[in-house]
């Protein structure tokens, strides 16, 4: 900002004003000397007289007020200008006091030529030149009022818009400042039908009252009244066509300005922002259309964060099966949304061995990036106590103690079932921590069993002792189900449970096939049976086929 273009700012809303006030003038006085009775040479040198005391007044009256109302606009611009620190008391009263001043100036025009409408009359009153130059005077200064107040509405709102706001208001918000009238678009479209209708038919009325004690014969009469009345039918049209363009202006301005931004944010583009310069719907609209691109661009960057964390979890599940000798193994995790609190892992460490592995399915309370956090956590204490020890209910204890110190406060919790399965020997061991026991099926006897044990969820009570369950005698064929509960607990459009009853049944007929093709089934079942309903929780399964030792 230059000084020429501070004293510009400073002083452009006093100067357009004190424009209106002259556009007025000019306006009453060439219509004035083309009516039917113009003034004399006497009544011109006495309305100069008089002018040379109320015009100086009037002049005075209205700096003054101008300059005491924008005491803090121009404060404002002075820090802006010097590059001082802004008082936040100082920038809230210039922003109101500046969307306040239209309102203002018009009011002191209007009073100034009310004042104007009496001080003239009671000046040819004193001079006794009688009621009709009176009554005159008095009309012509009201007239005169109305056009000044209704030019000064629109040009001080354009001024206001396009010279002022962007310096006051550079990030929108003028419909949140409190405190302030507002130009509504209702209220451009009653003052233009004032101007364009009532002004003009106001002035008709001036003409026609002028006639009354004319002594001219009517034809006579007709032809002294149609040049009145074309000029003042002129006037009516120009100012409707000048300020129905500057209405327009004002207002398709601001539409263009949005669909812009909007074109921009349907194609992608969401850093453009709508430069909002009224307080009126058109710029509460802006400011809501800025929040939202906000938004849009705050969902973005968590979109893209959550993608991030989805590909650091999705790398932390086994990306293949083990190849473990005397059984055959396969795992999915589907997450209801990017991120979520299932877990399933595949621990091979030393003390295990070619033919034995630990296969762990969990379940963290909720889901989303919470859940997800705290699986992360869960997955590194489990891995690093399977190293320490080689009882798992040591392993689940220790877990669950580290756990409870990271979710005491919180009121989370994880559910676990960790078994190893021993290919060699054919035999499971497991600890059940809160988690649905696993299914097992034998196809010889065509049978199920819950894998059950005692045990609470992790996180829940840190004293808690787990313990060991076992099952030996494995044979051929027979099948190993960890799941989460998001797999049969899954419900459909008419809100049905898929339940475990249809888990067993895809398990049964697909006995004969591989632990990939038993998990694709049941995986194509869950998506057959959920499809016209979004999913509500993380879903886990691992199935372990008992295999030849090959």
């Amino acid at each position: 900002m230059t000084k020429i273009s501070l004293l510009r700012l400073k002083n452009q809303m006093f100067f357009f004003n004190f424009i209106a006030n002259l556009v007025g003038i000019l306006v009453v006085f060439l219509l004035s000397f083309k009516s039917i009775a113009p003034p004399t040479p006497g009544i011109v040198q006495l309305t100069l007289q008089a002018a040379r005391f109320f015009e100086p007044l009037s002049l005075a009256v209205l700096i003054g007020a101008t300059l005491f109302y924008e005491r803090p606009i121009r404060q404002y611009l002075e820090c802006v200008y010097h590059q001082q620190r802004l008082p936040k008391d100082l920038e809230i009263q210039a922003r109101q006091r500046l969307l306040n001043e239209p309102f203002f100036l018009i009011a002191v025009d209007f009073l100034l030529w009310l004042g104007a409408a009496v001080f003239y009359p009671m000046f040819y009153w004193s001079l006794e030149t009688g009621e009709m130059i009176m009554g005159r005077a008095f009309f012509q200064a009201l007239l005169i009022g109305m056009i000044t107040t209704t030019a000064a509405f629109f040009v001080l709102e354009y001024v206001l818009q396009r010279m002022m706001v962007s310096h006051f208001f550079p990030q929108g918000g003028l419909y949140m400042t409190p405190k302030t009238f507002r130009i509504r678009i209702r209220t451009r479209l009653a003052a233009l039908i004032f101007a364009c209708n009532l002004i003009p038919f106001f002035a008709v009325i001036i003409i026609l009252r002028g006639t009354y004690r004319t002594q001219l014969d009517p034809v006579q009469l007709l032809d002294m009244l149609r040049p009145t009345l074309l000029a003042n039918a002129l006037f009516g049209i120009g100012v409707g066509v000048a300020l129905t363009i500057l209405v327009s202006s004002n207002l398709t301005k601001p539409l263009k300005e949005i669909i812009r931004v909007l074109k921009g944010v349907r194609d992608g583009y969401l850093d453009n922002k709508v430069q909002v310069t009224s307080n009126d719907e058109i710029g509460y609209t802006g400011d809501v259309i800025n929040e939202m691109t906000e938004g849009l661009q705050e969902r973005d960057r968590m979109r893209h964060s959550l993608d991030l964390a989805r590909e650091v979890q999705q790398n932390l599940l086994p990306k293949t099966a083990p190849n473990i000798k005397g059984l055959d193994i396969a795992g999915i995790s589907i997450y209801c949304e990017r991120t979520g609190g299932d877990y399933y892992d595949y621990l091979q460490v030393n003390g295990y061995g070619q033919q034995k592995i630990g296969v762990v399915v969990g379940d963290v309370s909720g889901h989303g990036i919470p859940s997800a956090l705290l699986m992360t956590t869960a997955r590194a204490l489990i891995r690093k106590s399977t190293t320490l020890s080689d009882s798992i209910s040591a392993v689940v204890s220790d877990v669950n103690r580290q756990l409870w110190l990271d979710v005491r406060e919180s009121g989370r919790f994880m559910t676990l079932f960790y078994s190893v399965i021993d290919g060699q020997n054919k035999s499971i061991r497991w600890v059940r921590a809160g988690h649905d026991p696993a299914i097992f099926y034998d196809p010889a006897t065509d049978t199920f069993e819950d894998l059950k044990g005692s045990g609470i969820a992790l996180g829940v009570d840190h004293k808690w002792q787990y313990v060991e369950n076992e099952k030996s005698d494995l044979n051929q064929g027979q099948i190993i189900a960890l799941g989460t509960d998001g797999i049969w607990e899954a419900r459909n459009a008419r809100d049905e449970m898929l339940g475990k009853n249809r888990i067993q049944d895809i398990i049964r007929q697909n006995a004969m096939e591989t632990a990939d093709d038993i998990l694709a089934a049941v995986i194509k079942t869950l998506n057959h049976f959920t499809k016209n309903r979004k999913s509500e929780d993380d879903a886990t399964l691992v199935i372990v086929k008992i295999a030849e030792n090959s």
